[in-house]
C-alpha cells in the first residue's frame, strides 16, 4: 500500500501547477485590437468638359508671289533710260516705264516702213484707175470679150499685195518701237536688275525680274490621312476655299495674316508622299489696301499655317495613353470603375480628340490601376488641409506671454 508521503507529494506538485498557471494567466495582458485597415485603390480623376470643336491642320510654307516675270530684251540696242524705281526692293505699277532702249533706229525704220506703204497704196489707186480704163474701152468692142490680163486684175492684185505687205512693215516697225521701252506687266516688287545705263543689250538679253504684288501664295504639304478631316466643296477637293491661319515673324514679332486655300495641286509629291494645297493672301505688301496700321507679309517669308477643318458639335481632348483597346476608366457616382467604349476621331499629338462616348462632368481616371476591374469599388485622392494658423487673438496674447517672461527675467 501507498505511504501517506508518496499520495500527498504529487497532490501538493498539482496544487502547485495549478496555482502558477492561475498566476501567470492572470498576469498576461488581452491581445490589442488592430485597427482596421481600408485597402480601396486611391485614384486622381480628372472633369471631362464637352464643347463644340473646329478641327485643324496644321502644315508650313514659304511665301512666294503667285506671278513673277523675267524681263527679256525683244530689240537690240543701247541702255539710254533708267527708271529711279528700277532698282531691287522698288515698287512699281503696272505699265510703268523701267528702261528705254536707244529708239532712234527703230523710229527711223518706222518711217521707211511708212513711206514705202505710202508708195504702194499710190500704185494701187493708179493701177484701179488703169482697170477702170481698160474696162471702159472694151465696153466699145462688140464682137470680143475682154480677159482678166486685158482687164488688169493681176496687176490690181499685185499692187494690193504690196499695200499689205507695206502695213505688215509698218506694224512691225511699230511693234519694234515699243519694244524699246521696258515696262512693268502688272503691280509688281523688283527682284533684280541685270543692266545699267549705256549698257547694250541684244534680243534675249536679261533685263531684270520682278515680282507681282497683287497675290502671294504658300504651298502647303499635307499628309494623304489628313485630307479627311478638311471639308469637301462641290467639286470634292478637300480644304478649297477654307480659311488658313499664316503664323510668322515680322521685325522679330510673331505676326498672323488670314488667307484661304486657292487650289488642290491634285497629285502626290513621288518623294515626301505630300498632297499640296496653294493658299493665297491677297494684297500681302498692303500698298492697295489702304491699310498703314497692318503688317506686309514679305516674300520669301516662312510661315505655319493653321488650316481649318470641319466643325464637331460636341468633342473633348484627352491623352493617348489613357485610351485601351478604345476605352477609357471613369469613376461613376458610386465609386466605382467603369469602362465606356469612345469614338476617336483623330489623333492630335499626345492627345485623341473624342466626338462620343464622353459627357461633359464626367470623372476621368488619370492615374494607373495595378489589376482594375470594370466596378470595383475606388477613393479619391484627398489633399492634406492646411494647418490653421493661429488666429490674432492668440498671436496677441502669445506676444504678451512673452513679454511678461523677459520682465520676469529682468531683461
Amino acid at each position: 500500500m501507498a505511504t501517506k508521503k508518496q499520495i500527498i507529494i504529487p497532490i501538493v506538485i498539482l496544487a502547485t501547477g495549478i496555482a502558477a498557471m492561475v498566476g501567470f494567466s492572470s498576469m498576461k495582458k488581452p491581445p490589442e485590437e488592430k485597427e482596421q485597415v481600408d485597402n480601396t485603390p486611391i485614384v486622381a480623376v480628372e472633369k471631362i468638359s464637352v464643347a463644340p470643336m473646329t478641327l485643324e491642320v496644321n502644315s508650313y510654307g514659304m511665301v512666294k508671289p503667285k506671278y513673277e516675270t523675267e524681263l527679256i530684251a525683244q530689240v537690240n540696242g543701247e541702255i539710254v533710260e533708267l527708271s529711279a524705281v528700277f532698282v531691287r526692293g522698288g515698287f512699281v505699277k503696272k505699265g510703268q516705264l523701267l528702261a528705254r532702249i536707244d529708239p532712234s533706229d527703230y523710229q527711223a525704220a518706222l518711217l521707211d516702213a511708212q513711206a514705202s506703204m505710202a508708195s504702194a497704196r499710190a500704185a494701187l489707186e493708179k493701177e484701179m484707175a488703169q482697170g477702170k480704163v481698160a474696162e471702159r474701152e472694151w465696153k466699145q468692142i462688140e464682137n470680143s470679150s475682154p480677159t482678166e490680163l486685158s482687164l488688169r486684175k493681176p496687176q490690181l492684185a499685185q499692187e494690193l499685195a504690196r499695200v499689205k505687205s507695206a502695213q505688215a512693215s509698218v506694224l512691225r516697225a511699230k511693234r519694234n518701237l515699243e519694244r524699246t521701252e521696258i515696262r512693268s506687266p502688272y503691280d509688281a516688287l523688283i527682284d533684280s536688275r541685270n543692266v545699267g545705263l549705256g549698257s547694250f543689250v541684244g534680243v534675249g538679253s536679261k533685263i531684270g525680274h520682278v515680282l507681282g504684288t497683287a497675290v502671294a501664295e504658300i504651298r502647303l504639304p499635307v499628309a494623304d490621312n489628313q485630307l479627311a478631316f478638311l471639308t469637301k466643296t462641290a467639286v470634292t477637293q478637300q480644304g478649297v476655299n477654307a480659311p488658313v491661319n499664316l503664323i510668322g515673324t515680322y521685325a522679330g514679332q510673331s505676326t498672323q495674316w488670314q488667307a484661304h486655300i486657292s487650289r488642290s495641286e491634285g497629285i502626290i509629291d513621288s518623294q515626301s508622299r505630300m498632297s499640296y494645297l496653294v493658299a493665297e493672301i491677297n494684297d500681302p505688301y498692303l500698298l492697295n489696301s489702304g491699310n498703314t496700321t497692318g503688317v506686309p507679309l514679305r516674300f520669301g517669308s516662312y510661315v505655319n499655317a493653321k488650316i481649318k477643318g470641319y466643325d464637331i458639335s460636341q468633342a473633348t481632348l484627352i491623352p493617348r495613353y489613357l485610351v485601351v483597346n478604345g476605352k477609357v476608366a471613369l469613376l461613376d457616382s458610386e465609386s466605382k470603375l467603369h469602362y465606356v467604349v469612345i469614338d476617336i476621331v483623330r489623333q492630335q499629338g499626345s492627345h485623341v480628340v473624342v466626338a462620343n462616348g464622353l459627357a461633359d462632368g464626367d470623372q476621368l481616371i488619370v492615374s494607373a490601376l495595378d489589376y482594375p476591374v470594370d466596378g470595383m469599388k475606388l477613393a479619391l485622392v484627398v489633399e492634406d488641409a492646411e494647418k490653421e494658423l493661429p488666429t490674432s487673438e492668440e498671436n496677441s496674447s502669445e506676444t504678451q506671454m512673452a513679454s511678461n517672461n523677459k520682465k520676469d527675467s529682468g531683461e
